[in-house]
């Protein structure tokens, strides 16, 4: 079973490798070299990964991404991610590493290129669509918890799964491919490849909500 996690990975740095270290991304305030700093220090700083996800951490690891791009240069960085975390790291356990992975490696891949002046929407394998599918339904519901209407994300086949109930502005449905969805889902509504179905403003309302990361 192909692991797509570093597939994306693989792709992600002969693309940094390709574009050089300021080149923009859909990370705000983030170079392609800052970017790339992230996902070093994600996987191989123990005392920056925290602050990743908890806010009051977060200055912590502003600093250790500051350590790093000062130690390392970016094609120095670039290397590290396309090898991968070290040994004592947990994303390095097989299992664990890729599921924590799958959408980590394909949303900023994904923020690289869509940043740039022109881009196509890539057609996926259907086994690695399967696998977003199911990563954006186990964490869409915690990712959109703020979202300001209810949200029900939905296949091309027709497939549903209802990430929020209803809200005072009502529900709206998003229509697209599962890696469409996780962008979506992920806070990059404005380059998500998707059809919004509901009242016009909630459709706006969403569209232009703060969610994801």
């Amino acid at each position: 079973m192909t692991d797509y996690s570093r597939v994306e990975r693989l792709a992600l740095s002969d693309l940094l490798d390709q574009l050089g270290p300021d080149q923009p991304t859909l990370c705000e305030g983030w170079d392609t070299y800052d970017l790339a700093v992230h996902l070093y220090v994600r996987e191989a700083d123990p005392m920056a990964g925290p602050g990743i996800t908890i806010a009051a951490l977060a200055d912590t690891t502003e600093r250790r991404m500051k350590r790093a791009k000062e130690r390392y240069s970016f094609t120095e960085v670039v290397d590290k991610v396309r090898n991968g975390p070290p040994r004592v790291s947990i994303y390095a356990l097989p299992k664990i590493g890729s599921q924590l992975n799958t959408t980590e490696y394909f949303v900023h891949h994904e923020d690289i290129r869509r940043a740039q002046p022109a881009y196509d929407v890539r057609a996926l394998p259907a086994d690695q669509q399967e696998g977003l599918w199911k990563a954006v339904r186990l964490a869409s519901k915690a990712m959109n918890r703020k979202s300001p209407t209810g949200l029900v994300l939905r296949r091309p086949d027709g497939t549903t799964t209802v990430t929020k109930r209803p809200t005072e502005l009502g529900s709206v449905t998003v229509t697209g491919e599962p890696a469409e969805l996780v962008l979506f889902c992920f806070g990059r509504q404005q380059v998500a490849d998707v059809e919004l179905d509901g009242e016009a403003e909630a459709v706006d309302q969403l569209r232009n909500a703060s969610f994801g990361v």
